[in-house]
């Protein structure tokens, strides 16, 4: 499974909470969005393009949650991600540390417009195997020394570098934008 434990303040807005998440999936808000709670929909409005409630003016101390209360975030509709947000604790807030921070995740985030959840897992199963054919058609290349060929099957392979990294997840390269994005530096919004 796919997850991520975020620590963030108590005042942080839910639009706050969605700039959290898509850094920490490695995403790029180029998708709707919006929150599930309780039967009301929460999210950034974008050229009236989505009803809701404005997520920029709700905090989450605002929505008084409970331990261990859930409620859904859905990313790309198209795609239709939907994550399911669990409360853990209601910890002060400790003097000297930057939020929100990255506590812990599992697996690379998905890539944007990869299809959704079964998309991505059937991607992700494949990846392995489809390099390997492209790797012995190269091989086949490369006896044959053609390097039109072998650019080619190259090329080919570039585009699933990345879904054989989903394995692996970098806190620390998310910890490194969520403290751009505390700090009010744009550049975690350039930093993939």
């Amino acid at each position: 499974m796919l997850w991520r434990r975020f620590l963030v303040r108590s005042d942080s807005t839910l639009a706050d909470l969605h700039r959290v998440l898509q850094i920490g999936f490695g995403w790029t808000d180029v998708h709707l969005h919006r929150f599930r709670i309780l039967k009301k929909s929460y999210t950034i409005p974008r050229m009236r393009l989505m009803e809701g409630h404005d997520a920029r003016r709700v905090t989450l101390t605002d929505l008084r949650f409970r331990i261990n209360e859930r409620f859904l975030y859905e990313y790309d509709f198209d795609n239709l991600w939907q994550h399911e947000i669990r409360i853990e604790r209601h910890d002060g807030v400790e003097t000297g540390h930057t939020y929100p921070v990255c506590a812990g995740g599992k697996w690379g985030g998905p890539p944007e417009d990869c299809g959704g959840p079964t998309a991505f897992l059937e991607r992700r199963f494949e990846a392995p195997f489809r390099v390997q054919e492209i790797l012995d058609e190269m091989a086949a290349d490369l006896t044959a020394r053609d390097r039109d060929a072998v650019e080619d099957w190259i090329n080919e392979l570039l585009p699933w570098r990345e879904w054989l990294r989903l394995d692996r997840f970098d806190r620390q390269a998310v910890n490194r934008r969520l403290a751009q994005y505390a700090a009010g530096d744009t550049r975690w919004m350039d930093d993939e």
